[in-house]
């Protein structure tokens, strides 16, 4: 019997292991290393020091990362880092930074850098409805260029890069929050990538962002503490009262990741055969079920699709939930149906939604006529 909460397809916040919610239940009461709930233990205590500095170890170990990145838990939310990664790298400049508008998160991602300087959108998927991402010769990138950004997995459409963009000679900056430690990743080229955890790493509450020394270098002497990189890394994500339960469950998830799962490949075919499942649901429903983005596009976190009218897509949601599942509404920019299917989500539950929705389909189909 497959539990509700392993039966949670939410866009966010997504799905935890089952065993890591066994272990966080165990926590609020009392944390066995210290004899204390995880709610009551100091952010000054040496525990959390240790809870810190593995949590770091075990994501430099999963992505292979160099010492020459910083890794930060911080607060905020990745809209926090909208603002942060401009007010570091484009205050006071004159070149734009070159952003891609390539769905829902990238759009609010330009809107604040804005705020900071010259911004160039190489790209925009506007046009076609964001239900593409460009190709390499669509885009043309500025040697000059202050840095890059763009959005790596676009939660609300369903669409994912699959290779690193950019030049080598310009920082790139990664917006990774939907499919962080999802899959192996390059993050070495990177100059910042940044997280919010309630996808696949933990709870609301923290960020994660890993940052390049050259960029903590650069931030400027007069930003606020709490949006300086420099002081941050000071600090050791300890600059004000951090989010330890928040932290300590991403720890908990990052040992499941390396000593259940065995590493980030094994965690990205199984991710993988998750979307091939549900993708295939939709390829052969003969239209009931029409996917929002190209076919070379496809996101592996977030299958975006729509049923033939308005009605049956509310019978959809409804039959749904009493079936056990939840969080399969669409995202309210573009409605239809979301099933997002996370590192949490297992491969039986993604079977058990794509057994659901052919049975709703042989059901529905002639109503839908």
């Amino acid at each position: 019997m497959i539990s509700r909460n392993a039966l949670n397809f939410s866009g966010g916040p997504g799905a935890l292991p089952e065993v890591v919610l066994a272990q966080v239940e165990a926590a609020i009461n009392d944390v066995p290393e210290v004899g204390l709930s995880i709610l009551g233990i100091s952010h000054r205590s040496d525990w959390f020091a240790s809870v810190v500095e593995e949590t770091e170890n075990n994501i430099r170990t999963l992505l292979g990362l160099s010492k020459d990145f910083h890794i930060l838990f911080l607060q905020g939310g990745a809209t926090q880092q909208f603002s942060m990664v401009p007010m570091t790298l484009l205050r006071g400049k004159t070149q734009a930074a070159e952003y891609l508008d390539t769905g829902y998160w990238s759009s609010k991602v330009i809107t604040e850098a804005r705020r900071e300087g010259p911004v160039k959108v190489l790209w925009s998927g506007e046009s076609c409805h964001f239900n593409r991402l460009p190709a390499d010769d669509e885009l043309a990138f500025s040697p000059d260029a202050p840095y890059l950004h763009y959005v790596s997995n676009e939660t609300v459409e369903g669409l994912q890069f699959q290779r690193v963009l950019g030049r080598d000679d310009v920082p790139r900056v990664c917006d990774m929050s939907s499919d962080f430690l999802s899959k192996p990743c390059d993050a070495n080229k990177f100059s910042v990538i940044y997280a919010h955890a309630q996808k696949n790493i933990g709870p609301a509450g923290v960020t994660i962002v890993l940052v390049h020394d050259t960029v903590v270098k650069a931030s400027p002497e007069e930003l606020p503490s709490f949006l300086n990189y420099r002081r941050q890394v000071e600090s050791h994500s300890n600059l004000n009262t951090p989010p330890v339960f928040a932290i300590y469950v991403v720890l908990l998830v990052t040992r499941w990741l390396l000593n259940d799962v065995g590493g980030l490949d094994n965690m990205a075919q199984t991710n993988r055969h998750k979307a091939e499942l549900l993708y295939a649901m939709l390829d052969n429903s003969d239209g009931f079920y029409n996917g929002w983005s190209s076919k070379e596009d496809r996101s592996q976190m977030n299958v975006a699709f729509t049923l033939p009218d308005e009605q049956l897509e509310k019978k959809f949601l409804a039959e749904s939930q009493k079936a056990g599942f939840s969080g399969l509404a669409g995202h309210r920019a573009i409605g239809g149906i979301r099933a997002s299917i996370y590192n949490a989500l297992s491969l039986p539950a993604a079977e058990k939604l794509t057994n659901f929705m052919d049975d709703f389909m042989r059901n529905n189909r002639k109503s839908s006529k």
